[in-house]
């Protein structure tokens, strides 16, 4: 595979959950290894519960304080939505009603008033509060940014997918053969007819492809696709055909072009008002290109009429870098991957088996055959 294929990170799984789970049994384990007394035990195991679900019920506290005054804004003037966002009272009510009943039958073991350990309780998750030792981490704020599809990348992805993929995809090929109609000597490889886009992880677009690579020459442009779209009468859709020159002097030609909402992170990475670091932007890149990955799998219109080349500069300065890259995917194209019928079986299935071999696949008998045909 391509080397650039290790750059681009996977979904997460549930190994966090497994983990979780694991560690689990290994804590009650251990706890009941140390071979305390039961009561006591079910006691202090409810005291820390009790606490951590006063947290959550503080935390909670602390945010409607700030939505109370944006119930019009927000809420519709609904203080029971606001309540909701605030509070996950589908489980953390029960819990807690479950919780302090239990609390309060088995805290007066130690002879102190429920008062004072619901205060020193209360007291220890504000102190947590205030110094901000429950805020999520960088992979929390990761992880659930790209479960709920809330990231940059996924709305740029979509946006590029609906707004310009969707209607110039289909039809590709059928502008590259009638360029190939006109000009048979061009392009002579059909695996090679989709639309190469270009995914640099740096977010760094040439507006002009020669300047990025000296190998990559513009040759002409593509029939035009002429649309109304959004207001816009006959907005014009076209794609610029490229030679692309090997190490032995070789022209492969194809029709190429960068990702451009990738213009979009590299501009909000210079934008105070962004606050899109370089980090970020490269994370961003890289959940665009797994993003759009998927949703062009699951496009049956689009499929087999697009390449994405993704790539990241390495630090050293290589003139024909990008050139190498998209000749590395034309050659896997035409020498590893193979055209497939688009219906269910060949339409020339009677010249390609006689009618001698289709008799030997067919038993005449109800018992069963040897599997060799010569025996």
């Amino acid at each position: 595979s391509h080397p650039t294929a290790l750059l681009i990170p996977k979904a997460r799984g549930r190994r966090a959950q497994r983990a979780v789970y694991l560690l689990l049994v290994l804590c009650a384990a251990a706890l009941y290894l140390t071979g305390e007394p039961l009561i006591p035990t079910i006691r202090s195991f409810t005291s820390h519960f009790v606490g951590l679900q006063i947290g959550v019920l503080l935390k909670g506290i602390c945010y409607l304080v700030e939505e109370i005054f944006h119930l019009q804004s927000r809420y519709h003037g609904s203080f029971w939505r606001a309540l909701s966002a605030c509070f996950p009272l589908h489980w953390h009510r029960p819990m807690l009603l479950a919780c302090g009943s239990a609390y309060v039958t088995l805290v007066n073991g130690d002879g102190q008033p429920l008062s004072f350990h619901l205060t020193l309780a209360s007291l220890c998750q504000l102190l947590i509060l205030a110094l901000g030792l429950q805020k999520p981490s960088a992979v929390e704020m990761s992880e659930m940014s790209e479960r709920s599809k809330q990231n940059v990348a996924h709305g740029l992805a979509w946006s590029y997918y609906i707004g310009y993929l969707k209607i110039v995809l289909p039809r590709v090929k059928k502008s590259m053969e009638e360029f190939s109609r006109a000009n048979p000597n061009v392009l002579a490889c059909r695996e090679t007819w989709k639309l190469h886009i270009l995914v640099p992880l740096s977010c760094d677009v040439y507006d002009d492809l020669e300047k990025a690579d000296s190998n990559i020459q513009y040759l002409t442009d593509l029939t035009e696709t002429t649309l109304t779209r959004a207001g816009t009468k006959r907005r014009v859709y076209k794609h610029s055909l490229y030679a692309i020159r090997d190490e032995d002097n070789k022209l492969w030609h194809c029709a190429v072009e960068y990702a451009t909402p990738l213009q979009s992170l590299y501009a909000m990475s210079q934008d105070e008002c962004a606050a899109l670091s370089r980090e970020d932007r490269l994370e961003q890149a890289k959940l665009f290109y797994r993003t759009l990955e998927e949703i062009l799998k699951g496009s049956k219109e689009c499929a087999g009429t697009y390449r994405l080349i993704v790539y990241e500069e390495s630090g050293k300065a290589e003139t024909h870098f990008l050139s190498r890259d998209i000749l590395w995917h034309l050659h896997q194209q035409r020498h590893e991957e193979y055209t497939m019928y688009e219906g269910n079986q060949p339409h020339n299935l009677s010249t390609t088996l006689s009618s001698t071999e289709l008799n030997l696949q067919i038993s005449e008998s109800d018992l069963p055959q040897p599997l060799r045909s010569d025996c």
